[in-house]
C-alpha cells in the first residue's frame, strides 16, 4: 500500500495554475501601478525627503510722500524658523531651542502643537528680528538641531514718536481669522500683512510675491547643497497724496494734544496731512507685539488705536451753522430774518440758552453774517425751528453727513444725521419737533467726523463741488490697478452765488475782530472758516456733577477753516477733544494754513536746506495777536531726519531726542 501513487485530479492541478497565475498577475499589475502610473506622484515624495525649499521673503513696497521722499522702509534682520520636513522628534528639541532663543518652552510647544495640522513643508516662523547672539546660537547648534534655521526678511522701519502713525498704519502677522477672509486665503501662516491704515488699504501692492530656495538635505536634515534660487519680487513703492512738509506742521500743531488734523485739497480730494492724537509707535508691530503692550493700547480710555480724523464720531457743534446757513439761504429763509439775541429763547416749551449768556452779555439784533461770525445760537435756534428737521438732514445729508466720505482708508465710520425716518427706524418714536431745536446748532443727535465736516465745509467754500478724499491717485498706483471707490469722485451742487459770497464772506469774519477767533488772524493771508464748541455732556447732567462734571467733561473744540476763502485751496478740519473753546482750534489750524501758504508761496524749501534735515520752529509767539498770553499753544521743534538716503523719517516731538 505504501508504494501505490496517488494521483492529483487535472481539475484540481488546474485551479492550482489559475491561483498561481492570477497572484502574478496581481503582482505585475502593482508593479506596473508603482512603476508606471504612479511613477510621478512617488518621485515627488522622494525629491521631497532629498530637497528642502526654503522661503525667501519678499520686502514690502516703500511708502512715499506726494514728492518721492521716503515715510516708511525696511530694514533687514534674521528670522528663526522651524523646519518640519525632517523625521526628528521637534517637541523633544523644544526646552533647547527656547533656551538658545530665550523663548519660553511652553510658548515653542504650543507653537508647534498649533500648526501640527499644517503641511510638513511649511515651516513655522518662530522668532523675528532674532538677536546676534540668538543667530550665533543657530549656527553653532547646525548638527544637532538641523530643524532650526534662519531666513533674511525685511522689517518695517516707520518714524518713531507715533509719526503719521494712523494714516500709514501697521503689518502683523496674519490671523487664523483673517485667512478665512476671501482677500487673504493665497496667504499662509506666518505672512506678514497690513493690519490698519494704508498698509491694509493698499497691502496687496505693498506685500509683492515671496521667493524660494531648493537645497539638498541628508537624512538627519542638514543642508548639503544648494540647488537653485527663485527670488523674491519686491512689493511696489506707494505714493501717498500727503504732502511731508504740512504734515510736519500738523503734528507739531496738535502736540500734547487729543483729537485731530485733516488738510484736504478741497478741489480734488487730495489729503495733504492727517493727523490722530494720541498715537501709537507702529514699530511696535513690526516684528510682534506683546500681550501687554495690545492691552494696554486697547484699553487706554484716550482710544490710541482710533484713528480720530475719519472714527470719531462727535457732535460737530457751531461749525454744522454753515450747513444750517447754506440751508436756510438756499431756502429763501435766512436773507432778510433777524432775530433779537437777548442770551436766549424759548422754543416748545423749553428755554434754551446761547453760549454768550456765561460771558454775562447778549448778541443783540443778528442777521445771518452776525450770526455766522459771532456765532450766535439764538439765530439758528429760530432757522432750525423755520426749517424743519426734514429740510436740515437733506441739505446735511446732500453734503456728506450721515454716510461714508469714501476715503481710501479703512474702517471709516458713518456719523448720524438725525431724522424723522431715522428715529423711526432705530427707536421705532416719532421725531418731536423740540429735538430740531439743538440739532440747528450741531448737538443732539446729530454726529460727524472731521473728514465729513472738512470736506462739506470745503464743499460750500468751493461753491457746491464736493469731492471724495483720498489718500493715493490712480495715476500713481502700478498698472492695472484701480482701487475700488464706494462714492462718485465729484458731485455738484448748485449753490446761488449770493448765497455763497454771504457764507464765505462771514467765515472770513470770524477770524478778524468780531469774530469768534480774532486771535487766529494771518496777516496777508485770506484765511476764513467756523468755529464750533461742542457738549460731551449735557447741562443737566454737568450740574448735577458739579465740580467733577466740569473737570472731567469738558466741551470738545472745533474748527473748519480755508484759505481762499472762495474756491479754497486747501480746508483743516480741527478737532481739539475738551479743547472747550473753537478759537483754540482756530489757532492750531492756523498753524497748517500758514505752513501751506509759506510753502505755495516758493519760500526756500526746508528739505533742500540744513542738508538733509527739516527743521520748523515756532508758528506762534508767546502772545497771541489779540494780545492774550498764549504759552500753552507755543509751537516745539520737529526734526525729520531724511540723511540716510532711503532710510525713514525720525520724527522728534519738543524736547524729545
Amino acid at each position: 500500500m505504501f508504494g501505490r501513487d496517488e494521483k492529483v485530479s487535472p481539475m484540481r492541478l488546474t485551479a492550482a495554475q489559475y491561483i498561481v497565475l492570477g497572484i502574478f498577475l496581481i503582482l505585475a499589475y502593482g508593479l506596473w501601478r508603482l512603476q508606471v502610473v504612479q511613477s510621478d506622484f512617488y518621485a515627488s515624495l522622494a525629491e521631497k525627503n532629498r530637497i528642502r525649499n526654503v522661503p525667501i521673503l519678499a520686502p514690502r513696497g516703500r511708502i512715499l510722500d506726494r514728492e518721492g521722499r521716503t515715510i516708511v522702509d525696511n530694514y533687514p534682520s534674521f528670522t528663526a524658523l522651524l523646519l518640519r520636513d525632517s523625521s526628528r522628534d521637534l517637541t523633544a528639541d523644544a526646552d533647547l531651542i527656547a533656551q538658545g532663543l530665550h523663548l519660553d518652552p511652553k510658548e515653542v510647544k504650543d507653537r508647534i502643537r498649533h500648526f501640527a495640522a499644517s503641511p510638513q513643508y511649511q515651516p513655522i516662523y518662530l522668532k523675528d528680528d532674532i538677536t546676534p547672539d540668538e543667530l550665533a546660537f543657530i549656527e553653532s547648534h547646525r548638527n544637532e538641531l538641523p530643524e532650526l534655521d534662519t531666513i533674511m526678511a525685511h522689517r518695517r522701519l516707520y518714524p518713531r514718536n507715533g509719526f503719521m502713525a494712523h494714516l500709514i498704519g501697521y503689518v502683523g502677522e496674519v490671523s487664523e481669522e483673517m485667512l478665512n477672509q476671501p482677500q487673504f486665503e493665497l496667504y499662509n501662516p506666518g505672512d506678514v500683512v497690513g493690519k490698519s491704515g494704508v498698509e491694509l488699504q493698499y497691502n496687496t501692492i505693498l506685500m509683492g510675491k515671496n521667493g524660494s530656495r531648493r537645497a539638498v538635505v541628508n537624512s538627519h536634515g542638514k543642508e548639503m547643497q544648494t540647488l537653485d534660487d527663485t527670488p523674491a519680487q519686491p512689493g511696489h513703492p506707494l505714493k501717498l497724496t500727503v504732502d511731508l512738509d504740512l504734515q510736519i506742521a500738523a503734528e507739531q500743531a496738535l502736540e500734547g494734544r487729543n483729537g485731530a488734523i485733516i488738510a484736504m485739497d478741497p478741489r480734488n480730494g487730495e489729503i495733504l496731512a492727517l493727523v490722530s492724537r494720541p498715537t501709537f509707535n507702529p514699530n511696535d508691530f513690526a516684528v510682534r507685539v506683546s500681550r501687554d503692550q495690545w492691552s494696554k493700547l486697547i484699553n487706554d480710555d484716550d482710544h490710541p488705536l482710533l484713528d480720530k480724523a475719519i472714527q470719531a464720531q462727535l457732535a460737530p457743534g457751531s461749525t454744522f451753522k454753515i450747513i444750517m446757513a447754506t440751508a436756510g439761504l438756499q431756502e429763501g429763509i435766512a436773507q432778510d430774518m433777524h432775530v433779537t439775541c437777548n442770551g436766549g429763547a424759548t422754543f416748545y416749551g423749553r428755554y434754551f440758552k446761547c453760549w454768550v449768556v456765561a460771558e454775562h452779555r447778549t448778541h443783540g439784533v443778528v442777521g445771518i453774517d452776525k450770526a455766522i461770525f459771532q456765532s450766535c445760537d439764538v439765530f439758528f435756534y429760530t432757522l432750525a425751528e423755520k426749517l424743519g428737521i426734514g429740510r436740515i438732514a437733506k441739505y446735511a445729508t446732500m453734503f456728506g453727513l450721515g454716510q461714508r466720505t469714501g476715503i481710501d482708508l479703512p474702517q471709516e465710520v458713518t456719523g448720524i444725521m438725525p431724522s424723522e425716518e431715522w428715529k423711526i427706524r432705530n427707536y421705532k418714536q416719532k421725531w418731536y419737533a423740540g429735538e430740531t431745536i439743538s440739532v440747528g446748532i450741531g448737538q443732539g443727535a446729530v454726529t460727524a467726523t472731521p473728514i465729513q465736516m472738512a470736506r462739506a465745509i470745503g464743499a460750500i467754500a468751493s461753491g457746491g463741488l464736493l469731492v471724495r478724499p483720498h489718500v493715493t491717485n490712480p495715476q500713481d498706483l502700478p498698472p492695472g490697478v484701480i482701487p475700488a471707490a464706494t462714492s462718485p469722485n465729484e458731485v455738484k451742487i448748485p449753490l446761488d452765488p449770493q448765497n455763497w459770497q454771504i457764507i464765505t464772506d462771514a467765515m472770513a469774519g470770524v477770524v478778524n475782530p468780531g469774530g469768534t477767533a480774532p486771535s487766529a488772524h494771518l496777516q496777508g493771508i485770506d484765511f476764513a472758516g467756523k468755529t464750533g464748541s461742542a457738549q460731551t455732556i449735557s447741562n443737566a447732567l454737568k450740574a448735577k456733577l458739579g465740580a467733577a462734571g466740569k473737570a472731567n467733561f469738558k466741551d470738545n473744540g472745533w474748527f473748519v477753516g480755508v484759505e481762499p476763502r472762495r474756491n479754497p485751496e486747501i480746508v483743516v478740519c480741527t478737532l481739539l477733544e475738551e479743547g472747550e473753546h473753537g478759537y483754540l482750534a482756530a489757532r492750531t489750524a492756523a498753524q497748517v494754513i500758514k505752513a501751506y501758504v509759506e510753502k505755495e508761496r516758493r519760500t526756500p524749501s526746508k528739505v533742500a536746506q540744513n542738508k538733509g534735515k527739516v527743521e520748523i520752529g515756532a508758528v506762534w509767539n508767546a502772545t497771541d495777536p489779540d494780545g492774550e498770553n498764549n504759552d500753552s499753544l507755543r509751537a516745539g521743534r520737529m526734526v525729520i531726519d531724511l540723511t540716510r538716503g532711503h532710510a525713514p523719517l525720525a520724527a522728534v516731538a519738543p524736547g524729545v531726542n
